[in-house]
């Protein structure tokens, strides 16, 4: 290993939808999903120990979201705005001063992508940010697309597999392929 696989200085932490709804016994549960907990708690003691700052994206949705089954949407319910479910599990050790990406805030548009209308990319380059290690929930949906806008938005972009867990093995195959096709690094 070299500097070059560690967070340093100049690099961000985000942890994207570690919810309670997210785990076992949530709403839209991803399989295994415990397993992740101990590498990314070893990330954010790597980051905080490298300086560098740690951002947590949360599903926020307000109760009528469209992306909901009774709204016509493909998801169960899940991560509403002030419930138990959108909390985020208790195993994940965020340091107090975590900085807290919101998104799917809105009734009527979905944002998978922790860099959708939520002004990440500028906080990110406010603070000198070049590279971005990613993990979290879950890979085929949510991480997959941050990953992507990360790229896109100029970021270098570190997916940790062991800290990532797919909705099914077949998508998290397909996300994989999509993401190092598009200039995503993997590390484990």
């Amino acid at each position: 290993m070299n500097a070059s696989d560690h967070i340093s200085s100049g690099d961000a932490l985000l942890i994207v939808d570690v919810q309670k709804d997210f785990c076992s016994g949530g709403a839209l549960p991803v399989e295994g999903s415990e397993t992740i907990f101990p590498r990314i708690n070893a990330l954010i003691e790597e980051a905080a120990s490298a300086g560098a700052p740690i951002f947590a994206s949360r599903d926020w949705h307000p109760r009528d979201h469209l992306s909901f089954a009774g709204q016509g949407g493909p998801w169960p319910a899940h991560c509403v705005q002030g419930q138990a479910g959108a909390d985020f599990h208790p195993a994940l050790h965020l340091p107090l001063g975590a900085i807290i990406v919101s998104k799917g805030d809105r009734s009527d548009s979905d944002q998978y992508s922790a860099f959708d209308r939520t002004g990440l990319a500028d906080e990110l380059r406010r603070r000198g940010i070049r590279r971005v290690w990613l993990c979290g929930l879950a890979l085929d949906v949510c991480v997959r697309a941050t990953a992507l806008e990360s790229v896109a938005a100029g970021f270098s972009t570190v997916l940790v597999t062991a800290a990532t867990k797919p909705v099914n093995a077949a998508g998290g195959a397909a996300a994989l392929n999509e993401l190092t096709g598009a200039g995503v690094r993997t590390a484990h």
